[in-house]
C-alpha cells in the first residue's frame, strides 16, 4: 500500500477538545488511518499517514471542525506504513511552551518559502533556528543560529537570556512544519521584539516548493516518523 502522510496544525480556540476527540475516534477507528494528532484549547497538530482517500476525508473533517487551511497542509508519501498506531490525544498545549503563556493567534509575520531566500540574506536579520540541537546538526539554514535547546521550552530561556529587542530588531526563525515557529514569534513579540517573522509551512513547505538549486538549505531535516529525516529530493515529482 502507498502511504499518504499528512503534516498539519491550526492554532483556533476550541472549547471542547474531548469532543472532536471522540468524533475523531468514531470516523476512523477502523480505517487504515495511522499517525498521532493532539488536540488541545488552542487547536490541532498532528501527523497522519493512510491511503489519499483516508486522509481526505480527514482533512475535510478537520477542514469543518477547525478551520483548517488545505493549502498549509504538507504532503510525503511512504511505500511502508511510517506510524505504528492512531492516536488521538487531548492536551493541554498542541506544542508544549511551559515557561511562559502565550496567545499563538497574535503570531509574527508570515514568510512564504519563495520569499524566505531574500529574507535570510538580509545582514540585519537574525535566523534563529527554533528547534532542538540533535534536529539541527542534521540540516539547517545558511547563518541560522542554533540555541542548543534540548526541549522546545528551553527556547523562552534562550531568549531571555542572550537577545535583546532592542539590539535584534529583526528576527527570523523556522523549523519544521512552522508550528514552534508560530508560537515562538509569538513569545517573542510579547517580549518586545518588534519585527518577527517565520517561515510558513516551516522546512518541509520550503522543501517542496522551493527548487534544489535555489536552496539556502544544507542536510536534512529531521521528522517524527520512520523516515528519520528528508530533503529536497523527497519531494521531487515523479
Amino acid at each position: 500500500m502507498n502511504f499518504t502522510i499528512a503534516a498539519f496544525y491550526r492554532f483556533v480556540s476550541l472549547p471542547d477538545p474531548a469532543a472532536l476527540r471522540d468524533e475523531l475516534r468514531a470516523a476512523f477507528s477502523e480505517e487504515d488511518l495511522c499517525g498521532s494528532m493532539l488536540i488541545a484549547g488552542e487547536g490541532v497538530n498532528g501527523t497522519m499517514a493512510g491511503s489519499a482517500e483516508t486522509i481526505e476525508r480527514l482533512l475535510d473533517m478537520l477542514v469543518e471542525k477547525t478551520g483548517l487551511d488545505r493549502a498549509d497542509v504538507k504532503f510525503a508519501h511512504s511505500e511502508e506504513r511510517p506510524f505504528g498506531r492512531l492516536k488521538f490525544l487531548v492536551k493541554s498545549e498542541i506544542i508544549a511552551f511551559r515557561k511562559a503563556k502565550v496567545d499563538p493567534t497574535q503570531a509574527g509575520n508570515y514568510v512564504q518559502p519563495q520569499e524566505w531566500n531574500a529574507l535570510i540574506a538580509d545582514p540585519e536579520v537574525l535566523l534563529l533556528d527554533t528547534r532542538n540541537h540533535y534536529e539541527a546538526d542534521l540540516g539547517t539554514f545558511n547563518g541560522a543560529i542554533d540555541p542548543g535547546i534540548e526541549t522546545f521550552s528551553d527556547f523562552v530561556t534562550y531568549v531571555r537570556e542572550n537577545l535583546d529587542p532592542a539590539k535584534h530588531r529583526k528576527v527570523a526563525m523556522f523549523c519544521t512544519g512552522g508550528i514552534r515557529c508560530e508560537k515562538a514569534s509569538a513569545f517573542m513579540l510579547q517580549e518586545g521584539f518588534s519585527e518577527v517573522y517565520h517561515l510558513k509551512g516551516g522546512i518541509l513547505k520550503y522543501l517542496e516548493e522551493v527548487p534544489e538549486q535555489d536552496s539556502q538549505w544544507h542536510g536534512t531535516c529531521f521528522v517524527f516518523d520512520r523516515r528519520t529525516s528528508v530533503g529536497h529530493k523527497d519531494f521531487e515529482a515523479e
